[in-house]
């Protein structure tokens, strides 16, 4: 469950413009703020089911776009390239500063 929700936040950073507000909304309170589907349901005056259908049609929406344009994909793909990186400069010009600086640099673009 856990590596899900982890993933639904990410997809969500992602692709969170791509969807209505009331979507952002039901899947902000629900995964990042923790809240249960009968919360959500209570805050918007509307039943369980309705809360629930919402959040899973916006789950596949979420992996839908991610299935077209791969954005989470190529995040997980670029860190691990940048902590390959590290590791080589590591073990071949040990604890150079100018090249781990530029190296955070690139991380701090993600």
């Amino acid at each position: 469950m856990l590596e899900k929700t982890t993933r639904m936040n990410y997809l969500y950073d992602f692709y969170q413009a791509l969807l209505t507000p009331k979507q952002r909304s039901y899947m902000s309170l629900y995964y990042l703020d923790d809240y249960s589907l009968g919360e959500i349901a209570e805050q918007y005056e509307v039943s369980r089911q309705a809360v629930y259908d919402n959040i899973k049609r916006t789950e596949a929406m979420l992996e839908e776009y991610e299935k077209k344009l791969a954005l989470f994909q190529k995040f997980q793909k670029r860190k691990q390239l940048i902590n390959q990186l590290k590791e080589y400069i590591l073990q071949k010009y040990g604890k150079d500063q100018q090249l781990f600086a530029l190296i955070n640099q690139l991380e701090e673009l993600e």
